[in-house]
């Protein structure tokens, strides 16, 4: 049997090395890049520490807790020796106001003076100035992708939210812009090959539609609509003209990461909305069997199955529907 020589080490090990150095690596550059190793945080006379203690102190309201000084350094992991140090600096300037506990006389409840308030409110706008300057040289799209990270970050690492109870980031339908058709394209061949099994002749008919509708579209009788979230492109719906009193919805596709927000709902909702402006008197659609989440979707608007058949496409036995809507 293979024995490892002593001091040599293993592949998990070495593979834990390299990512305990990424991490250290990842440290030194980004506490230099958000100029954390300076002696003076945001041209203020403290460092990071500092900085931390006042902003605890300015949105400490409403926390349940007596703000005292060792319910502060608990709070931060701060040895209470140097706490008291900082907080004596913020004292001498007339910055912090401490009182005796109504609740514990042995104990001083802190607060910060109107003075430490104003000076609390520049420096954060120093520092939101700051944060804005470092996202200034990267697209949306990068923004978004930092943002993320960021959060995965801090989960990972077992940060709780500042709000458990905020809501999920807003999305928005908007029309399409350049480069949005190569995402429904890519979106619906990647999906469907991964939840499904279809193979390259779905992206093609999904391709063709796509095609016809940038080149041929009415905009008076048919519309794309985009989903879109923190940046992102996540969905996509389409309403295009079958005859003059029919309209067709097509290629509704919702990301799976965002499932559950109702986006899909709200793209059904806008195509029959539009569908009965613009004067159609019945929407149709062509699904499969297997696609259940978007068939609880069509139901849920009022949609009813009215025929079915078997046939064999995109590499796999499938039975298609048709389901319609009159309006």
């Amino acid at each position: 049997m293979f024995r490892r020589p002593k001091n040599v080490p293993s592949a998990n090990d070495a593979r834990r090395a390299q990512r305990i150095a990424a991490v250290r690596r990842f440290n030194r550059f980004y506490t230099q890049r958000i100029g954390v190793l300076r002696e003076h945080l945001l041209d203020s006379p403290f460092s990071l520490t500092g900085v931390r203690v006042l902003y605890e102190l300015a949105h400490w309201p409403g926390r349940g807790e007596v703000p005292t000084a060792a319910v502060l350094a608990g709070r931060l992991a701060l040895d209470e020796g140097y706490l008291s140090r900082i907080l004596r600096g913020f004292e001498q300037r007339g910055w912090l106001r401490k009182q005796r506990s109504t609740l514990d006389r042995r104990r001083q409840s802190l607060a910060l003076t109107e003075r430490g308030g104003r000076e609390f409110a520049q420096l954060e706008a120093r520092s939101q100035q700051e944060v804005g300057a470092l996202l200034a040289g990267l697209s949306t799209a990068e923004q978004v992708r930092l943002v993320d990270a960021m959060h995965a970050v801090s989960r990972l690492l077992g940060a709780a939210p500042d709000d458990a109870s905020a809501p999920e980031p807003p999305y928005v339908l908007r029309e399409p812009q350049c480069g949005d058709m190569g995402w429904v394209i890519h979106r619906h061949g990647a999906l469907y090959a991964q939840e499904y099994g279809y193979d390259q002749r779905f992206e093609a008919l999904v391709a063709e539609i796509a095609a016809g509708f940038m080149q041929h579209s009415d905009p008076a009788r048919e519309r794309c609509w985009i989903a879109e979230r923190r940046g992102e492109v996540v969905g996509s719906v389409f309403l295009v003209r079958k005859s003059k009193a029919v309209a067709k919805l097509r290629l509704l596709l919702v990301e799976p990461r965002v499932r559950g927000l109702g986006i899909g709902r709200h793209l059904v909702a806008e195509t029959i909305r539009f569908a009965r402006a613009a004067g159609y008197r019945k929407l149709t659609l062509w699904t499969q069997s297997e696609l259940d989440a978007a068939r609880h979707l069509y139901a849920q608007a009022g949609f009813r199955r009215v025929s079915e058949h078997k046939h064999e496409s995109f590499g796999k036995p499938l039975l298609a529907e048709t389901w319609e809507l009159p309006l």
